[in-house]
């Protein structure tokens, strides 16, 4: 609805940790925070959206009070959004399912799959069903919205160049969003979570590509590789993530 706004989204991160209390946060935020945006009614809005990524997250994903480690150990603003969009997929269904229809037409088509004109999007999206059965149904000026939307976010991870760049390229991923794209794959997949790593995939990462991401996951200490029949195994050392609160995934 409103992109990953990776500065908001880490100032409420901040505040929960700070209060954990949810009534708190929002006073807080609506005495300290609202005034830096057009209208007190669009600070609600952005502080409802983001605080609901932050209360559906599941435990496939570092809990909000790991959140101010996690992005202090980002080395760039394209980290941080590359961690917060997994939070963006877990609450909206619509944008997981777009995702998850990129992440298969890379597989089948290469990174030519990676095409977001607004037309390929609103074929995808018109193709969708929600669980009780409805299909996507927005006016036309929402579902250009929407494109745009999703294309921000796409910006945002890197995947997109520019705003006038319609077509995707593999993204880089540091340390930190390598560390909770896995986490997410294997709180998903656990023993078998390499032959179809989601959180790789989510972040437009070939299958090329993961061998070489395996060997950075195996070289950090949170993770350990042992290998059985010569099949390589990746697994936590010890609590998924851990290494949120140790400072050890700074490079």
């Amino acid at each position: 609805m409103c992109g990953l706004l990776v500065d908001k989204a880490e100032q409420i991160s901040q505040l929960y940790t700070r209060h954990r209390d949810w009534t708190v946060v929002e006073e807080r935020w609506e005495t300290e925070r609202y005034d830096d945006r057009s209208t007190r009614d669009s600070s609600k809005k952005i502080y409802r959206v983001l605080s609901s990524r932050f209360k559906t997250a599941r435990s496939n994903l570092p809990a909000i009070t790991k959140l101010p480690s996690v992005f202090d150990q980002c080395t760039n603003h394209r980290d941080k959004a590359q961690v917060l969009y997994f939070y963006l997929l877990e609450d909206d269904p619509l944008v997981k399912y777009t995702i998850h229809r990129y992440a298969n037409r890379m597989r089948q088509m290469g990174v030519g799959g990676l095409d977001f004109e607004q037309q390929t999007v609103e074929r995808l999206l018109n193709e969708f069903h929600y669980d009780d059965g409805s299909e996507f149904d927005y006016a036309d000026s929402t579902t250009r919205r929407w494109g745009e939307g999703f294309r921000s976010v796409m910006r945002e991870i890197d995947v997109l160049e520019s705003q006038q760049e319609l077509h995707g390229q593999v993204p880089n991923v540091g340390t930190v969003p390598l560390l909770v794209a896995s986490g997410y794959s294997w709180e998903t997949g656990e023993k078998d979570w390499l032959t179809l790593p989601v959180g790789w995939l989510y972040l437009f990462q070939p299958e090329q590509y993961w061998g070489s991401l395996a060997e950075r996951l195996g070289n950090h200490p949170s993770w350990e590789a042992s290998g059985i029949h010569g099949e390589l195994r990746l697994q936590p050392v010890d609590q998924t993530y851990g290494w949120a609160e140790s400072g050890e995934a700074v490079e």
